[in-house]
């Protein structure tokens, strides 16, 4: 089917749709607000549906190249001491820490090389207006000249400018009350192949992760109640950081001094989107920038490698792409629901107040470790990626 379709977002969700689109015989233009593809970012997994699709695009030997090999999860204390572990084996292998974990630039740049033949990507430009005329989008861009396209599809972020374009009016946000910045400082002597994740009072958390290229990704989670916290300048987030953590202990202070000369510093404030509906005419959301279930979820790759799928396919499958972006809503949403369906205790679960709510996650943590009650607690802790049937669209292994 003879379609041009704009894709806005270049991180997992866009290329992961662009390589559908091609594979229906439809043609994919990709920009990315960024000069470049953005490599920074934690580490994300691939689990359930999600991994099931990049297994049919071909890439898990491409994918499985690059993890991070992060062995599991240690609960630390303090003395560095390990109080409980998870591994990449426990709770049937979908836990914390699975057997494919990436860093999200690796995973990108995956996408990206294996898409860049076959799609048109422009870096460093923006949407700025999308005027939909019924028979095809009106694209104006912030350098570019416009363009016409049958289709545009959002794929940006949680945080998306442009999806406030069209879904303004319909799109709600959950908050979480939870802020969590992220960036790379480099290896130490201490740091292993185990993530480390230490609690402090106050709930604040401080997690280590080894990465595949040499350094440790960090990050600072904690509740606060001030809003807009992440919406200061840099140095007045960094500023508000260390004063926050300037008690943490543990390895606190080598991560508070490395925060300065890291690159690829991140700061958010976690939540939820909640958009009423993906599509307006021809123009639809996918990825966070519909439906972002939060890092709490442990199911935004799987969310946006699934979306890519399912949007591509159905619109193989319908000639009117009304029917195309109604059927992708009703298999999605479903799947995108349970994936949204965090208890708003999550976050201080995880991080206690007290140090005797730090000893009893501890606990907790132990006998959920253990391999007789892990099974039996899976449902409860792992994320809901295989909730949902993956219709063929006659790719093979479908």
């Amino acid at each position: 089917m003879s379609r041009h379709v704009l894709i806005s977002g270049a991180s997992i969700a866009g290329p992961a749709l662009a390589h559908w689109l091609h594979h229906h015989g439809m043609t994919a233009t990709v920009i990315e607000r960024a000069p470049r593809l953005r490599l920074g970012g934690q580490t994300v997994d691939l689990r359930g549906a999600g991994r099931t699709v990049i297994e049919r695009m071909g890439l898990e030997p491409a994918a499985r190249a690059r993890t991070t090999h992060e062995a599991g999860l240690h609960f630390v204390d303090g003395r560095n001491h390990v109080r409980a572990s998870f591994g990449s084996e426990s709770l049937n292998g979908d836990g914390f820490v699975t057997e494919l974990e990436l860093l999200r630039g690796e995973l990108a740049d995956l996408l990206y090389q294996h898409t860049r033949d076959t799609t048109e990507y422009i870096f460093g430009d923006e949407i700025t207006g999308l005027s939909d005329s019924g028979d095809g989008v009106d694209v104006t861009f912030r350098r570019g000249a416009g363009r016409r396209f049958d289709l545009v599809v959002l794929a940006e972020g949680f945080r998306s400018r442009t999806r406030d374009l069209v879904f303004a009016d319909i799109a709600r946000t959950r908050s979480f009350g939870l802020y969590t910045a992220y960036f790379t400082i480099p290896r130490a002597e201490t740091d292993g192949n185990w993530a480390r994740w230490y609690n402090a009072p106050g709930r604040r958390v401080v997690l280590l992760r080894p990465d595949n290229l040499g350094t440790t990704r960090a990050s600072l989670s904690f509740l606060h109640p001030q809003g807009g916290l992440d919406r200061q300048p840099l140095s007045a987030q960094h500023e508000f950081l260390r004063g926050h953590y300037a008690d943490a202990g543990w390895e606190t202070p080598r991560v508070l001094d490395a925060m300065g000369d890291s690159d690829d510093f991140y700061f958010e404030s976690i939540g939820q989107m909640r958009l009423d509906r993906w599509s307006r005419g021809r123009i639809a959301a996918l990825g966070d920038a519909a439906y972002c279930a939060s890092p709490l979820s442990g199911m935004g790759t799987s969310l946006a490698l699934v979306g890519a799928y399912v949007l591509a396919g159905e619109l193989a499958r319908h000639p009117d792409h009304r029917e195309a972006f109604d059927a992708y809503e009703a298999i999605m949403r479903p799947y995108v629901e349970q994936a949204q369906n965090v208890s708003a205790l999550a976050p201080r679960l995880a991080a206690p107040k007290t140090r005797t709510g730090i000893r009893l996650l501890h606990t907790a943590a132990r006998v959920a470790a253990n391999p007789r009650i892990g099974r039996l607690t899976t449902r409860f802790t792992n994320p809901p990626a295989d909730a949902i049937d993956l219709p063929s669209y006659g790719v093979d292994g479908g």
